[in-house]
């Protein structure tokens, strides 16, 4: 059995967008599940859509997300150079190849010609009347010579056996005016060689791929495997797209989601695993199936990428949460212990970038709010919030231990006991005195250790002050 080798080429247009990330995810799985190459292959033969420094997008991405290719522009191996626009004498040769066997040919035609003829005029030219075009300077492409008969057909692993009649294909052009090729004609030329035998790419292509076979044939080249992947949807009805703002993959992360679980949640874009969804890259590259990939469209669902986050998250251990959660907390001026932050907002954040928003309580900034008070689980409101910050002034005044969470814990408890009072009575009033806020990462024990005696003392004195002034006592 022939060694697999996959190839990931994308266009270097600036910035890596879901749908080429999981491209580039599966041709890695596949290749390296079979022990196979991953070769990496830019394509930019599109001069006018190249952006400056995307290639460089592309090695970086690669890198962070642990895609490491065997081959490629930087990792040079036999069947170089691995940028397309430095293969341009290929192409042209094998363009004249064709053009030799009658499966190609010049074409002078204007766009108003192509618009006014159904079938290329120019694929009936004589020999003499090429050759004058060719003194003359006339501009040309070279086009793809499809058979007036028969049909064109290939195996897709995912979709099955597809044909066409060949008078539905169009004279494709492989060459264009400025000597470039054609996506069209190199990423067949450049596959086969580059022995690259299993070919993934997304479905917008079936539709061509008949015309590549004919090329393969043309060649006497063998053919490869091909893999269709579904769409990456953003609903029912649209593809994600940068235009329309949809994430990329710089995008995800500048949000403050962890490359592991993008990854790891893009595997599941279209594909099934046998058991748990939550995979590193070594397991995907154990489990990967072709088998398990779906015909039908993917919707990417942020919500279920937030979820994956979170779980990576907690998974990790404090210390690594910790280094993640350093930068976010650049705002905070309360002298405080930054790792007891971290222990709080670990079991509960999904997003990195969620962090200074849930944080921003910590520097005692924010307004007084009595509509927080009222709290229908816990059966409190603003009046009754007064009286248990009241009743338990004293306590937290004599408490002295902040760092002691089940003594603060079971202290705050014992009061609520004390007075007949359900637990949260005492302790939803607490912690909104101490963050003016509705909702934050631990209660009223843990923001109390995190800002201390101190600072909690004072905000609860203000607290009532507060509410004494909105309740007019």
């Amino acid at each position: 059995m022939k060694k697999i080798r996959t190839r990931f080429a994308p266009s270097p247009t600036g910035y890596m967008h879901i749908g080429n990330l999981r491209t580039a995810l599966y041709c890695y799985l596949i290749a390296k599940h079979n022990n196979g190459d991953f070769i990496l292959r830019i394509e930019d033969t599109d001069q006018n859509r190249e952006v400056e420094g995307a290639t460089d997008i592309i090695y970086n991405v690669l890198e962070e997300t642990g895609l490491h290719y065997d081959e490629g522009p930087d990792k040079p191996g036999e069947v170089g150079p691995y940028i397309q626009s430095k293969r341009l004498p290929i192409y042209e040769k094998y363009a004249k190849q064709l053009i030799e066997s009658g499966h190609a040919h010049y074409c002078f035609c204007t766009k108003e010609d192509r618009e006014e003829n159904e079938i290329d005029p120019c694929r009936y030219l004589d020999p003499e009347q090429i050759q004058e075009h060719l003194d003359n300077g006339d501009p040309y492409t070279i086009r793809q010579t499809i058979p007036e008969t028969g049909t064109a057909d290939f195996d897709d692993e995912i979709y099955g056996h597809i044909e066409v009649p060949c008078n539905t294909l169009d004279d494709s052009v492989l060459i264009k005016t400025d000597k470039f090729p054609t996506y069209n004609f190199a990423n067949v030329v450049d596959d086969h060689l580059m022995n690259i035998n299993v070919v993934v790419r997304g479905n917008e292509y079936l539709a061509s791929t008949p015309k590549y076979n004919l090329l393969y044939d043309a060649f006497n080249w063998e053919r490869p495997t091909y893999i269709h992947l579904p769409p990456v949807m953003k609903d029912e009805k649209h593809k994600l797209s940068k235009r329309n703002g949809d994430a990329s993959f710089q995008d995800l992360r500048a949000q403050g989601y962890l490359t592991e679980a993008i990854l790891n949640y893009i595997a599941l874009l279209g594909w099934s695993p046998k058991d748990e969804e939550v995979l590193s890259l070594e397991q995907l590259k154990e489990e990967f199936d072709i088998k398990h990939i779906s015909k039908a469209p993917a919707i990417f669902d942020i919500n279920k990428l937030k979820w994956m986050n979170g779980v990576y998250i907690r998974n990790m251990s404090v210390e690594e949460f910790h280094e993640l959660a350093k930068p976010y907390y650049k705002d905070i001026k309360l002298d405080v212990d930054l790792l007891e932050i971290t222990k709080a907002l670990q079991p509960r954040v999904e997003r990195l970038a969620d962090i200074p928003e849930m944080v921003d309580f910590i520097n005692g900034e924010l307004p007084f709010d009595a509509d927080i008070y009222t709290h229908k689980k816990m059966k409190t409101n603003p009046e009754n919030s007064l009286e248990a910050l009241e009743l338990s002034l004293p306590a937290i005044e004599a408490w002295e231990d902040y760092t002691d969470d089940d003594g603060l814990m079971h202290m705050m408890m014992d009061l609520a006991k004390e007075h007949e009072l359900k637990n949260g009575r005492i302790m939803w009033p607490i912690r909104v005195a101490l963050s003016n806020k509705s909702f934050t990462p631990g209660g009223a024990v843990e923001i109390a250790h995190i800002i201390g005696k101190e600072e909690s003392l004072k905000r609860m004195r203000q607290a009532i002050a507060d509410l004494k002034e909105y309740l007019g006592k």
